[in-house]
């Protein structure tokens, strides 16, 4: 099964390949995997999908699939193939010398975009730490140029042994140099929370799945120009901003962070623990949902997953349902406020549309209730606070 999208000029053209080893979330258009590659700068040249108990040990597709992509490839000029799961470097080498084109995985289309979307010192540290712990494991593939040459006298294992002992080395060293400076980000990071709760500041985290509507909705809320588009992961560097809450008499700390995805590799996670864990230690977790889009209950469990991951499940929630002019008429809601299971809890869920300002005012209603509950359960521990000299 493929289909053709019309190629453009200077673009990367991709066969994008999606396996169904029969697990829930098969994206049996390869949508999201489509949009990934266009966010990432490529052209999709055509799709294909086929169904596997199993991964194949040596070609995750199997001989006689690989084969039917490579000829699609040259049909349609593709110069590349991207699959929408992981692939063991092993997997990746071999199907590249069975199609005698570069083949990618997810993983390494979200480090590229990642890459090219990073602009704080701090998410460049993040990426670049991704992608070196993603290359460790590719260095055999990176070397297989040397397989021709055979050993001699003075020579001691395998053809290349020497130059991916030497590049794993120095990989090894840019690792731990980066791990250092991501560890003095963390440090910072840490000592600013550590000032806005000696300002007994309610600090509240937008999280939720890429492309929600994040960005366009904290540019709602506090007036800022937060890059915002219709695309997968336009944000990547956290923006926080304060935002005065008139029912509640104060303003609180609002953050905006990386948006979610299914799969995201853990190396990323690793590498962007210290953004994250903004939303680890908020007051309030604004889990924005794009409404309008019929996979919305993958896409939050995707999040809980990750919010899990990073030690956030047990900071409180509220559902933010975005995108609510989007929404077909026969999915309309009947009430714009009510509550929604999630994990076992019911969780308190308004509908908004952040575009065009649609429940925005009983939002800020609500996060000013939220917020003065939550600051009016704690005063003697404030006044401890006090006393002991943690709060100026």
């Amino acid at each position: 099964m493929s289909s053709i999208d019309s190629p453009a000029q200077h673009q990367t053209l991709a066969i994008l390949v999606g396996v169904d080893l029969g697990l829930p979330h098969f994206d049996q258009e390869l949508e999201e995997l489509g949009l990934l590659a266009q966010t990432a700068g490529m052209q999709v040249a055509a799709r294909i999908t086929c169904k596997r108990r199993a991964p194949d040990a040596a070609l995750f597709i199997g001989s006689g699939k690989a084969d039917e992509i490579k000829l699609l490839a040259q049909m349609h000029g593709a110069t590349e193939v991207l699959f929408d799961q992981s692939l063991s470097p092993a997997q990746q080498r071999n199907l590249e010398r069975h199609m005698e084109l570069p083949v990618n995985d997810r993983t390494l289309l979200i480090l590229t975009i990642f890459a090219q979307r990073a602009r704080s010192h701090e998410g460049k540290l993040q990426v670049e730490l991704a992608r070196l712990q993603y290359l460790t494991t590719r260095l055999v593939r990176r070397w297989s140029h040397l397989e021709r040459q055979s050993g001699g006298i003075g020579m001691r294992g395998g053809p290349g042994e020497k130059q991916i002992e030497l590049d794993r080395r120095m990989l090894g060293e840019s690792i731990k140099r980066t791990k250092e400076r991501l560890q003095k980000v963390v440090r910072q990071r840490s000592t600013q929370r550590r000032q806005r709760n000696r300002r007994d500041t309610y600090t509240i985290s937008l999280v939720g799945y890429t492309n929600a509507g994040k960005s366009t909705l904290f540019n709602a809320l506090v007036k800022a120009r937060a890059y915002a588009a219709d695309q997968l992961f336009a944000t990547l560097d956290t923006t926080t901003r304060q935002l005065y809450l008139g029912e509640a008499g104060r303003s609180v700390s609002l953050s905006d962070t990386v948006g979610f995805i299914r799969d995201l590799p853990h190396g990323l996670i690793d590498a962007f623990r210290a953004t994250l864990q903004e939303a680890a230690d908020a007051d309030l977790l604004l889990h924005v949902v794009d409404a309008s889009n019929p996979n919305f209950p993958e896409q939050m469990a995707e999040v809980q997953n990750v919010l899990r991951e990073i030690g956030a499940a047990d900071v409180p929630q509220l559902l933010v349902f975005n995108k609510l002019d989007m929404m077909d008429a026969e999915r309309q809601p009947l009430q714009l406020q009510d509550t929604m299971e999630v994990d076992g809890l019911q969780v308190p869920r308004i509908f908004v549309s952040a575009q065009k300002g649609t429940g925005l005012p009983a939002l800020r209603l609500q996060l000013a209730e939220m917020a003065k509950a939550a600051l009016n359960e704690s005063p003697e521990i404030i006044e401890a606070d006090v006393r002991l000299g943690t709060i100026e």
